[in-house]
């Protein structure tokens, strides 16, 4: 497929079907090539296959220079896209065509070899990419200064924390200049500092005029970097154009969404062993199902265990997010030191949050549960609630917020500290 010089990336007609109970469902393994028996057979074993479209007719163009964004809800089709985009795995139909080398940061540690140094895995990573050793030398200063790593970089990566590896990973596919930049929602793992730090390394490199596809759930981010962006849901693109529309078309899904029964949702992570059902408001002083700034609130999580199984503790979660996914509220049992012991086969989990620090406006819900550090139930975008306004500081005055950020009680005074000579 022929590319015109404006455009970098065109997209037309990508499905992708998997089979589940598959053991693979990209290019086959050497391994599958010499025992293909033994592989089939532990296919059966799995269970009778079932045909998964995890993509649907999926088309789309990128332009030269231009930073676009993927939006979707988890299981939306967006990280398989990118595989496809990456030749991580092979589309079963339609065709892609990409101007110039592409450099994929998908899941952290994606194309390390944990056995080598972070030198030697920044060389590697730049021979994938077809990079001269020159090139790779002339940028391996400013690699090695952006990840923070200089005391590191002759560790094998398999000492490496989650965050080291995505600072790395990040530092390699951000400096090693591939005409093509391709971001997953990997910025969750850094700290909130390095994940500004990488937004605005996005910034350089989309002004330096390559082209960049980022999907990410912040939607904030993706507001401020792309000029355009696609969403999905279902494996199927639901809008393209301009990022303020379509994010608008995500939160009207999202919406629509969170009012289906919460315990049949199909978008969430887990074991099973519980599943969140239901989450409600309660504001039991004036009655109104709307928290209320500076008003008690109770949050009530509805759940069901997996065969009606008792669980004997868990650890829980909510947090708190705008419409734009910045994070307000994270509560936790952890922290506070509750411990959610004896839980019947159903039952409702209750988080009581005192004079409610938000401002008015809209919310989004994420709901988490795990046992002994083993996920049981998580839950994004699992609930929408709207705060009304209220009088948080007791002043007369209504506690509206300019910008997105909790209420917290606080005094002021001038103190004298005596006559100036």
């Amino acid at each position: 497929m022929t590319l015109p010089p404006d455009i970098a990336v065109r997209v037309e007609g990508i499905s992708k079907q998997y089979q589940l109970g598959q053991t693979h469902g990209g290019y086959q393994l050497l391994s599958e090539k010499l025992m293909p028996g033994k592989h089939r057979q532990k296919s059966r074993q799995r269970g009778a296959e079932r045909d998964f479209w995890a993509l649907r007719d999926v088309g789309f163009e990128v332009g030269q220079g231009e930073t676009f964004g993927i939006v979707g809800h988890n299981g939306a089709g967006k990280s398989t896209l990118l595989k496809i985009l990456s030749r991580v795995t092979p589309p079963t139909t339609g065709s892609i065509a990409i101007r110039g080398r592409v450099g994929a940061l998908l899941e952290v540690g994606t194309g390390f070899n944990p056995e080598l140094t972070g030198r030697e895995n920044v060389f590697l990573n730049g021979a994938i990419l077809g990079m001269r050793r020159a090139e790779i030398l002339a940028k391996y200063d400013q690699i090695v200064e952006f990840a923070e790593l200089e005391r590191f970089m002759e560790t094998p990566v398999k000492r490496y924390s989650s965050g080291m590896y995505m600072r790395l990973a990040f530092s390699v596919a951000a400096h090693l200049e591939p005409e093509v930049l391709i971001v997953d929602e990997v910025l969750s793992v850094g700290d909130a500092r390095f994940q500004e730090k990488c937004l605005g390394r996005m910034e350089t490199v989309a002004h330096e005029g390559r082209t960049v596809l980022f999907v990410s759930h912040n939607l904030a981010a993706v507001r401020k970097l792309c000029g355009r962006a696609a969403l999905l849901s279902k494996g199927e693109l639901q809008d393209v154009g301009p990022t303020s529309k379509v994010i608008d078309s995500y939160l009207a899904l999202s919406a629509g969404e969170a009012l289906d029964d919460l315990g049949e949702r199909l978008d969430r992570q887990g074991n099973g062993q519980l599943r969140f059902t239901y989450f409600r408001t309660e504001v039991g002083r004036h009655g109104y199902d709307s928290p209320v700034t500076g008003e008690d609130v109770t949050f009530r999580l509805g759940y069901r265990t997996d065969g009606g199984q008792p669980i004997a503790e868990i650890n829980a979660a909510i947090t708190i997010s705008t419409r734009l996914n910045e994070l307000m509220l994270h509560l936790r049992t952890v922290t506070t030191g509750a411990r959610l012991r004896d839980l019947a086969a159903e039952g409702e989990i209750v988080c009581s949050l005192p004079s409610c620090p938000l401002p008015s406006g809209s919310y989004t819900v994420n709901l988490w549960a795990d046992s002994g550090g083993e996920p049981l139930d998580w839950v994004q975008r699992a609930a929408h609630f709207t705060v009304q306004d209220g009088d948080f500081f007791g002043s007369g005055q209504l506690s509206m917020a300019s910008h997105p950020a909790v209420l917290v009680q606080n005094d002021w005074r001038v103190e004298v500290r005596g006559a100036q000579k």
